[in-house]
């Protein structure tokens, strides 16, 4: 078992599963305890009662015995009665079994010299005609007793009581005692047995820590997932969202709702609720949420005994900006890649005007330094004149400058107009760079001529970016599924793999409330000027 770096944090003291345990067994005591105590008061009760209905009975079979009645008018009741009742006493292992008169005056008695005497006990209820019980202390000592009437023809002739001393009835309870405790000490057995296998288990499971220690995890625990810049999602082996993070909230966008179904069905994005229901071990992927680029990490969270894993940790970066800041350093990349192949041919056709001035021929020289700057002018001012936009401008620019080096042909059209600010410059070259790129690919993987062509214009409330390339254009079957996160014509490459071009095109102009339309290998994407200026603002 693996020791928690928390023990070094907290006194050492009993652990939540031995304190159960203790508790446990303190309160198993103490009920199998009470429990004895009540079976023996019961069975005191039980075995009283036992003996009041056995005393009871036998009273009223003597009392209705023929013999005795007629003993009781015989000249000498004793020596008529004395061997019956000896027997009956003796028959019924009951202690005493005294015939008398009306008024208590015993006929018999185990004690011979009682007989004659007057009873010890509780008579007028019987010489009503009733039967009573009673405990009495008599000449014979404490004793369960009955009393009830002889009747003969409706009147009471003489009274019949028939004992049990209380000290055989203790001695029945007493028998019964060690059955009592047998039962007591295996229920005593088998539920600390319980316990202590309740005990081995939330020990394993709590790494025997104590309550203290538990409850100072769970703050320090709670605290770090709250504070953590990183999203968070557990997922328990079913797929289904245990826990998810402030900042796992707040970039997909859940709610208490969430928790408790599976990820798949718990509001997240149909692409990354896929791939995170699979539970595979993933790193650094690239995926779309909304209007967010978040890179994804899964991997197992911890493992049972049985070495199943427990269920998955999800951790979620945003690097929605990064990735931004990362296309427009591609093209700002590009653009000083022209600058330094355009130095390059610059030098290449100086030294070519000054060999040519060398040879004195200044003429000629003079003449192809201009076809050269008119070619290069040509092109700066047809974008600039046409593209208000300067971070566009450069973009088409260096673009430009990138596909002549691939012998591929970008061509603007010397009707494109973008008016200044019309969209955020970050999204201009989300877009536009997005598809260019996949333009310049698409030309090269054609045969010549390769060409790329440009276009923009403002039609009425709209703008209308076109980009078309001499590709071979795109299959009808696979327009709806282009702009999906990882679906990419090109092999992967990379960590994030491809396919995230296309889908960050997507998203902004989803983001300014556009759309986009694909005709083989011409895109054309339509954005209002209301929500673009709404997004400006």
């Amino acid at each position: 078992m693996s020791r928690s770096p928390m023990r070094s944090l907290v006194p050492r003291r009993w652990s939540l599963a031995t304190r159960l345990l203790a508790l446990q067994l303190t309160i198993i005591t103490v009920v199998v305890s009470g429990s004895l105590l009540g079976a023996y008061v019961q069975a005191d009760h039980a075995t009283l009662d036992a003996a009041r209905q056995k005393v009871l009975g036998v009273a009223w079979s003597v009392a209705d015995s023929p013999a005795v009645r007629a003993g009781l008018a015989a000249p000498d009741p004793t020596a008529v009665l004395l061997p019956v009742a000896d027997a009956v006493a003796h028959d019924t292992a009951t202690d005493f079994v005294v015939v008398m008169t009306r008024d208590g005056i015993r006929y018999t008695h185990p004690d011979r010299r009682q007989i004659g005497g007057h009873f010890l006990g509780t008579i007028d209820q019987a010489q009503r005609g009733r039967a009573l019980t009673e405990t009495f202390t008599g000449t014979l000592g404490p004793s369960m007793r009955a009393v009830v009437p002889v009747l003969d023809g409706g009147r009471v002739v003489g009274l019949v009581s028939v004992g049990i001393k209380l000290q055989s009835v203790a001695r029945t309870l007493r028998g019964q005692l060690p059955t009592l405790l047998v039962t007591g000490a295996l229920a005593l057995l088998v539920a600390a047995a319980g316990s202590w296998l309740v005990s081995r288990w939330l020990r394993r499971e709590t790494h025997d820590l104590g309550p203290a220690e538990l409850a100072r995890l769970f703050e320090f625990y709670d605290a770090v997932l709250h504070a953590v810049r990183e999203g968070l999602l557990l997922l328990d082996r079913e797929g289904r969202l245990l826990l998810a993070n402030d900042e796992a909230n707040r970039l997909l966008d859940l709610d208490d709702a969430a928790l408790g179904r599976p990820v798949g069905a718990a509001g997240l994005p149909t692409a990354l609720g896929q791939a995170l229901a699979t539970g595979q071990p993933r790193t650094d992927e690239i995926h779309l949420a909304g209007d967010r680029v978040l890179v994804i990490n899964q991997a197992p969270a911890g493992a049972r005994p049985d070495g199943a894993p427990l269920g998955t940790v999800v951790t979620l970066r945003d690097h929605t900006d990064l990735q931004a800041l990362a296309g427009e350093l591609d093209s700002v990349r590009g653009f000083a890649e022209s600058l330094r192949a355009q130095a390059h041919e610059a030098a290449n056709r100086l030294h070519t005007v000054l060999s040519l001035i060398e040879l004195g021929r200044p003429e000629q020289a003079l003449d192809f330094a201009a076809q050269e700057l008119a070619v290069a002018q040509g092109l700066t001012d047809r974008v600039v004149g046409a593209v208000r936009e300067p971070v566009l401008a450069a973009l088409l620019l260096g673009k430009a400058s990138e596909a002549s080096e691939r012998g591929v042909d970008l061509a603007v059209s010397p009707d494109a107009d973008v008016p200044e600010a019309l969209l955020p410059a970050r999204d201009l070259v989300t877009i536009v760079g997005n598809l260019l790129d996949n333009a310049i690919d698409a030309a090269l993987a054609a045969p010549p001529p390769r060409r790329v062509e440009f276009a923009a214009a403002m039609r009425g409330d709209e703008l209308v970016l076109r980009v078309a390339d001499s590709g071979p254009g795109l299959d009808p079957a696979d327009v709806a599924r282009a702009f999906e996160r990882g679906w990419s014509t090109k092999p992967a490459a990379g960590p994030a793999g491809r396919g995230l071009g296309l889908a960050l095109v997507g998203q902004a102009v989803r983001r300014h409330g556009g759309d986009i339309d694909i005709e083989g290998s011409a895109f054309t994407v339509r954005v209002r000027r209301t929500a673009a200026i709404g997004a400006v603002t």
